[in-house]
């Protein structure tokens, strides 16, 4: 089950409501990696200096801000902490809106409101006054340091908090040439305007997203599969270095072996082995001892004999 991006409360006047803030969206996109095409073995990406090539470790890597070209200003963490938002735990609702009023453009992110233990009150009263108002909350809210603009607003039963773009964002229209006036000053007739009409209303319908699927995704799935059964796969062959008798069994090395053995069904007793090995250990020092005190007293009757 996936995990709270932070737990706080969601805030609207002197109301607050304890909630979970919860991932509303899950990535399906296929990842690739980049591979050498002589020897099909991964690229690796690394942090090298502009000027000497040499790999950059982390401890040596600091933040900085270009501002001209080829010129720098360095800031320290304590700058950047300095900036950042207090960490309030909260979702705190500034204003309310009509809902048709905030455009396609400005939403981003969606997450899931999900309220805390006894908390279900204040959280179906809010949604139950947005769903009748038809407004939505306007709100700032503070997740990994950083603070967004959010809205808070009903889905069936439950609020969803969708993060929310900055005018500053976003690119005007303005700066693109689009026609702009009457249909009739692009020759659209009136009786063209119906027959749209006519065809939009013929095409309409509900909306149900459970009926579009992701095809190119789906597509390059057969694709792959279809290049796995084929001579696509590719498993490229690391030379290792021969580890020595005594080393201890790696990882690797071990599952095989667990494997082999659920395979087989067999298990090695090592405990009595070693039991076994411990008492004939013993048994043969014990007959070592008994012949050295058998030959003692031969030896003993001898002398006696002799005198």
């Amino acid at each position: 089950m996936a995990r709270p991006i932070w737990t706080g409360t969601l805030s609207f006047g002197l109301l607050n409501v304890p909630v979970s803030v919860m991932p509303g969206e899950r990535r399906v996109d296929l990842h690739f990696r980049m591979l050498d095409s002589r020897s099909n073995t991964p690229i690796r990406y690394e942090r090298v200096n502009a000027d000497t090539g040499e790999e950059v470790p982390w401890k040596d890597i600091v933040k900085a801000y270009e501002y001209k070209k080829g010129s720098y200003v360095v800031l320290k963490p304590e700058d950047i902490k300095s900036a950042s938002p207090e960490g309030r735990e909260a979702v705190e609702v500034e204003a309310f809106v009509d809902a048709a009023s905030v455009g396609p453009e400005y939403f981003e992110k969606p997450y899931v409101l999900v309220p805390g233990k006894k908390a279900e009150k204040g959280y179906v009263l809010l949604r139950e006054t947005l769903r009748r108002t038809g407004k939505i909350g306007i709100a700032r809210v503070v997740i990994r340091t950083r603070e967004y603009l959010s809205a808070v607003m009903p889905k069936d039963d439950s609020l969803l908090l969708v993060l929310l773009r900055y005018p500053q964002e976003l690119v005007p229209v303005d700066d693109y040439t689009l026609p702009s006036g009457k249909p009739a000053s692009y020759r659209i007739s009136t009786k063209e305007l119906q027959m749209a009409e006519q065809l939009v209303e013929s095409m309409a319908g509900e909306w149900a997203p459970g009926d579009y699927r992701d095809e190119f995704r789906d597509r390059l799935h057969k694709v792959i599969e279809k290049r796995m059964k084929s001579k696509g796969l590719v498993t490229p062959v690391v030379d290792e270095p021969e580890s020595p008798e005594d080393a201890s069994t790696n990882v690797v090395d071990f599952m095989a072996l667990l494997q082999k053995s659920l395979a087989s069904k067999r298990r090695t007793p090592a405990k009595k082995s070693t039991s076994r090995a411990k008492s004939a250990g013993g048994a043969t020092r014990k007959r070592a001892a008994a012949k050295k005190t058998a030959k003692a007293a031969t030896k003993k009757r001898a002398s006696r004999r002799t005198a």
